[in-house]
């Protein structure tokens, strides 16, 4: 019997099209020691950004942009997967980069980002704040407190429900060890740690509870039939 292959699935871009496309670059970038950021096809426009791979130091010379935008035209004349006349524009995402797949968000954990939502919550659309973590399906967000009796606080956002998002630069130095600064910065970080801490000890009551109510009724059911 053969065995089922253990290959991912090919990411998919949002379009016959995009995905065409990405199967041309993909090799191409691949040989330089790059990735597809992301990939779109719109309004008569191909946009390809290709990054270097997470852990990486960013950003990629004008010289691979340029050979990457020959390499992949010449691909794109041959093979002929856009319909039509089009645009090709290759870059590199940027300091402040969009955020619109779950991967992205995934590799921009620790950084600061902005967002905005299709539905509100708490009666806000727009958010800024630390990415503490991310799924296939959600994010949390440490937001930082605003105003002098605000206070730290996370939440939960699906992705789905978010229209825009980008990371954020921060042009801020470190504050020095012992300064007001310092000092503040470790309270955030003790305010963020108290409420990740409290949600994983609902989550761990919440665990027990089920447990139990589940041995509990297999209890019952084994007493009743004996």
């Amino acid at each position: 019997m053969t065995n089922a292959s253990t290959n991912p699935a090919p990411r998919s871009f949002g379009s016959p099209v995009a995905d065409a496309v990405a199967a041309l670059v993909g090799p191409i970038v691949s040989d330089l020691e790059l990735e597809i950021y992301d990939l779109e096809f719109s309004g008569g426009v191909v946009r390809v950004e290709v990054d270097t791979p997470p852990g990486q130091e960013s950003g990629v010379s004008l010289d691979k942009i340029a050979l990457i935008t020959r390499l992949l035209g010449r691909e794109l004349d041959h093979n002929d997967p856009v319909p039509g006349r089009y645009t090709l524009e290759v870059s590199s995402p940027g300091l402040e980069r969009n955020l619109r797949r779950a991967e992205h968000y995934q590799r921009e954990v620790g950084k600061t980002v902005s967002l905005r939502l299709h539905t509100a919550i708490d009666g806000a659309r727009r958010f800024q704040g630390i990415l503490a973590a991310a799924t296939t399906q959600e994010i949390t967000l440490h937001i930082l407190p605003e105003g002098k009796r605000a206070e730290a606080r996370s939440i939960t956002i699906d992705i789905a429900n978010i229209d825009r998002a980008k990371t954020v630069f921060v042009w801020a130095a470190a504050p020095k060890p012992g300064s007001p600064e310092a000092r503040k910065a470790a309270e955030l970080e003790a305010q963020f740690a108290a409420l990740e801490a409290n949600a994983s000890d609902d989550s761990d009551d919440d665990f027990e509870d089920d447990f139990e109510t589940k041995h509990s009724d297999t209890a019952n059911t084994e007493a009743t039939a004996s």
